[in-house]
């Protein structure tokens, strides 16, 4: 599916990133360091391969969004109770967690979001609840739990599980860090793709480095934050402008769909294998920041995205579907010789499953 209808007005850009604030996060991190990209040959083609599976150690891209959102959320609160926003090197102080120990994030995840917010929380001393369907493979609610989360089991899909943490939060009076935004919520989610504004920086760097910029970026979308993030930086920073091609699950094409009915709209198709991708809604942050771009939509079925990672394993790359459908889409292309360049780049965005 390729659609690039947009409205005939729109408003200011809801999504306008500060990625030099990312960076210097992410440099300020003692484990921090650019994730790779390699260069694999797939039968006498050249793909260029982003590789989020070690990002710092926790298996996915969302590392990057989960820690930084707790951290902008948490020096928030601490600049409306002090009147002094803290410093990087402040937020490992005594008085930092002594309120960062009042304080409770929560969030609806099909697995990596919540691992990132887990961690963040632990990082800087707060608590963290995170909500999963009965889709999510039970391995995640124990590394939720590993890093001192509570890990509910809620719902028996994704948009179950957000429910009730929304009104978890109601009821609660903890803070909501989805990774998703709606109409009346986006600054969060915001800070969250903030944080992924990271890999667009350091491709930007790979490639003015070695003056070899590719010519198709192929970038896997569930609620779209990823995508969103990096489509942003491109648009706005990069060098050389590449075809950008949003992926989703055949059976989940809620982007596509907005992007063709100018306005945010449900997909409505079976549970996918692609777990982390397989959301029916889009974030408006995500929809508003896509449909200002030059990009097309492509859709990937579960049995392509299933083959895309046997690929990569070969190549000896260990992913997931979700991980994969980007690359998948790519073959898919070559395939059919509808490729538009000879240099694509595709994200493998987190690791294999236990």
């Amino acid at each position: 599916m390729s659609d690039t209808t947009q409205p005939t007005e729109l408003a200011e850009p809801l999504f306008v990133p500060d990625a030099d604030r990312a960076m210097e996060f992410a440099r300020f991190c003692p484990i921090y360091t650019p994730t790779e990209l390699l260069t694999l040959e797939d039968n006498g083609a050249t793909v260029f391969v982003k590789n989020e599976s070690t990002r710092f150690g926790l298996g996915s891209f969302k590392a990057l969004g989960g820690i930084y959102a707790v951290a902008q959320l948490l020096s928030d609160t601490v600049e409306a109770e002090t009147g002094v926003r803290p410093k990087l090197s402040d937020l490992h102080s005594s008085d930092v967690k002594t309120i960062a120990a009042t304080q409770t994030y929560v969030c609806a995840s099909a697995g990596n979001h919540g691992m990132a917010v887990a961690t963040g929380a632990k990082l800087f001393g707060a608590r963290a609840r995170i909500h999963v369907s009965s889709e999510v493979p039970s391995s995640f609610a124990t590394r939720l739990r590993e890093r001192g989360a509570e890990a509910c089991i809620s719902g028996s899909t994704y948009e179950e599980s957000l429910e009730i943490a929304n009104k978890d939060v109601l009821d609660s009076g903890a803070h909501l860090l989805a990774d998703g935004s709606w109409a009346g919520y986006t600054y969060p989610p915001s800070r969250v793709m903030e944080g992924y504004t990271v890999m667009a920086r350091e491709l930007k760097e790979s490639f003015l480095s070695s003056g070899l910029w590719p010519t198709d970026v192929y970038l896997q979308a569930g609620v779209g934050g990823l995508a969103a993030a990096i489509t942003y930086i491109i648009r706005d920073e990069w060098k050389v402008q590449p075809r950008i091609v949003i992926v989703e699950p055949t059976a989940a094409e809620c982007l596509a769909l907005s992007a063709k009915a100018g306005k945010l709209v449900e997909a409505s198709g079976p549970i996918s294998n692609m777990g982390r991708l397989d959301c029916k809604a889009a974030s408006l942050l995500s929809f508003d920041t896509l449909i200002r771009s030059d990009v097309e939509y492509r859709s990937i079925s579960d049995a392509d995205a299933q083959h895309a990672v046997d690929r990569l394993g070969e190549l000896g790359l260990g992913t997931t579907p979700s991980g994969g459908a980007g690359f998948g889409v790519w073959r898919e292309e070559k395939k059919l010789q509808k490729t538009a360049g000879e240099r694509p780049l595709v994200i493998v965005s987190e690791q294999a499953l236990d």
